[in-house]
């Protein structure tokens, strides 16, 4: 029995080590000329994604908004915005990608709302509306200025002065995003309302973002620290985010309770399943309790594998201390999404197929599911923009410390010989660049050896081999920058033990290996090494598997 036979027997649990395909819609598909990516164009790219062999897909935000967020600011979680299509075409779009054996997970952005929603209209006309309390209101300080020193993640006071209540309201991202106040059972209701609305369209599950945002502790000063730190947006000395310890405005204990509400909510809809995104500075911690216990979320990711740093030894200690706390709660890994620079240049990978090939094996190796940002099977490098094509309000904010998002949220190539890519008959909403045409799935659709196809092999791959999707993991010392670790199936059939190691260097390495290892017959052209009496070859930025004994202990001398 393979892992995919696997899957079949456990429907209700497809997520656990699932590959997920994230889709930004803007930039994906245009297919009404307008230059802007919508529903229909997902439909009409269903059998491209179906073909990289991944198991669900993520739609970021899609709903009706006035986009000073680009969706993440929701004036209506019922509609989908005029944009994008219809609810008819977000309903063909569920059909669509279950009939090619996809599920469909959708964002969710429940900690704030758009100020434009009517909720927020309502909450800010006076203080005696039954919508008063929705959101987080404050009184000034006795000399005017702002409850706490609260920062907000796009700069500046967390706290924004209106005039018709004479009271701040919480903002933890734009003045336009209101934090809702989920102290308020009346609030949590209706926002559970709104993902029931979502379940019975039929959806497999939600992206959940800046859960750890949902709830803000007691209105005191966060207290400073000593320097600037990598913060929600990546590293960002320019941003006074990364000067304060966020001990109060995030990841309180009360969201727990929130979210234990919400996984009995999914619990009545048995095969759906939760992602959290977390941003905080004890994010390891925080994934590991936001998903232990069974009764919380599935999974959750956080930016740990986000940032700049990839060498070997900081990727041995994250993952290390992620199992060391993580307990029966499980991981969702990423390299890359809509608010990172792309991992190809975030990672120094740029036409170096060799090093996004390694990557992509490191990715999908780990314990735990996976998250694949759009254009990352292309090899994508981050694009270069300037102040003036920049859409983004943070790019726009800092400008030139820091380039926003833009530069990952780029149209999808899709041939290399048409304007724009042929993402789009109009005039695309962020330019393509020319630098991405030459990687277009056109021109690598059909090059055996293209990254594109590297990708389609190894998710293959790895669906047969049921210890790489829900395997345990155990992780060996470092060697010469070699990363060593075990996937392991154990119990009843199928059982399975298999040896990765994947090497960060660029020389050849060549490692004391088990007698016992034997090569695995189906493992595609990426997995290279080589396995000779008791040797492990590896070629520079190189790929070994191998196979083991399940039964037996089996000693690995690196």
């Amino acid at each position: 029995m393979n892992a995919q036979q696997i899957y079949g027997r456990q429907g209700q649990e497809w997520w656990r080590g699932a590959v997920i395909y994230q889709i930004y819609p803007r930039s994906f598909m245009d297919s009404n000329g307008d230059g802007i990516g919508d529903l229909p164009g997902i439909i009409d790219k269903l059998d491209y994604i179906a073909s990289l062999n991944v198991d669900a897909i993520w739609l970021s935000p899609f709903f009706t908004s006035p986009m000073k967020d680009f969706g993440y600011d929701v004036a209506d979680y019922r509609g989908v915005d005029p944009m994008f299509g219809t609810l008819a075409d977000f309903d063909r779009l569920v059909e669509a990608a279950h009939a090619r054996g996809l599920k469909v997970t959708i964002d969710q952005v429940l900690s704030h709302t758009s100020d434009q929603h009517p909720w927020f209209t309502e909450s800010r006309a006076s203080r005696d509306t039954p919508k008063a309390d929705w959101y987080v209101w404050a009184e000034a300080r006795a000399d005017g200025s702002p409850p706490t020193n609260w920062q907000s993640v796009f700069g500046g006071s967390a706290w924004q002065w209106d005039t018709r209540r004479c009271q701040y309201y919480l903002h933890n991202f734009l003045v336009s995003q209101p934090d809702l106040n989920f102290r308020n059972p009346e609030v949590v209701e209706a926002i559970l309302d709104e993902v029931r609305f979502w379940l019975d369209r039929g959806v497999d599950g939600f992206r959940l973002d800046a859960i750890n945002f949902c709830t803000h502790g007691e209105l005191r000063d966060n207290p400073p620290r000593h320097e600037a730190v990598e913060s929600f947006l990546g590293t960002r000395p320019d941003n006074p985010y990364g000067f304060q310890q966020h001990l109060y405005d995030k990841t309180q204990p009360e969201n727990l309770a929130f979210l234990e509400r919400l996984r009995a909510l999914l619990d009545e809809y048995p095969g759906t399943t939760s992602v959290g995104e977390v941003g905080d500075d004890d994010s390891l911690n925080v994934m590991a309790a936001y998903t232990q216990g069974g009764n919380r979320l599935h999974m959750a990711y956080s930016f740990d594998l986000l940032g700049e740093r990839h060498d070997p030894e900081f990727l041995h200690r994250t993952m290390t201390a992620m199992e060391a706390r993580i307990g029966d709660g499980w991981p969702c890994w990423a390299l890359g999404n809509h608010d990172v620079p792309r991992v190809a240049t975030r990672w120094r990978a740029e036409d170096d197929t060799a090093r996004l090939r390694l990557y992509l094996a490191f990715l999908l190796t780990q314990r735990g599911s996976v998250c694949l940002y759009q254009g990352e099977e292309l090899g994508l490098p981050e694009a270069e923009l300037t102040l003036e094509q920049l859409a983004d309000p943070a790019g726009i904010t800092f400008w030139p410390a820091y380039k926003g998002r833009d530069g990952c949220r780029t149209p999808q190539p899709w041939c290399a010989d048409t304007r724009h890519g042929d993402f789009s008959r109009g005039e695309p909403w962020l330019p393509v660049p020319d630098e991405h045409l030459g990687l277009a799935m056109g021109r690598q659709d059909d090059d055996p050896d293209s990254l594109l196809n590297a990708y389609r092999a190894f998710l293959a791959f790895r669906r047969e081999h049921v210890a790489l999707v829900k395997g345990d993991v155990h992780y060996h010392p470092l060697r010469e920058e070699v990363l060593c670790l075990e996937r392991r199936h154990p119990g009843r059939a199928p059982s399975e033990r298999l040896l990765v190691a994947l090497n960060f260097s660029a020389k050849p390495r060549s490692l004391p290996a088990p007698r016992e290892a034997s090569p695995l017959e189906d493992a595609p052209a990426l997995v290279n090494g080589r396995w000779q009496a008791g040797r492990l070859h590896l070629p520079p930025y190189g790929v070994a598997i191998a196979r083991c004994p399940a039964g037996e202990e089996v000693a690995w001398d690196v």
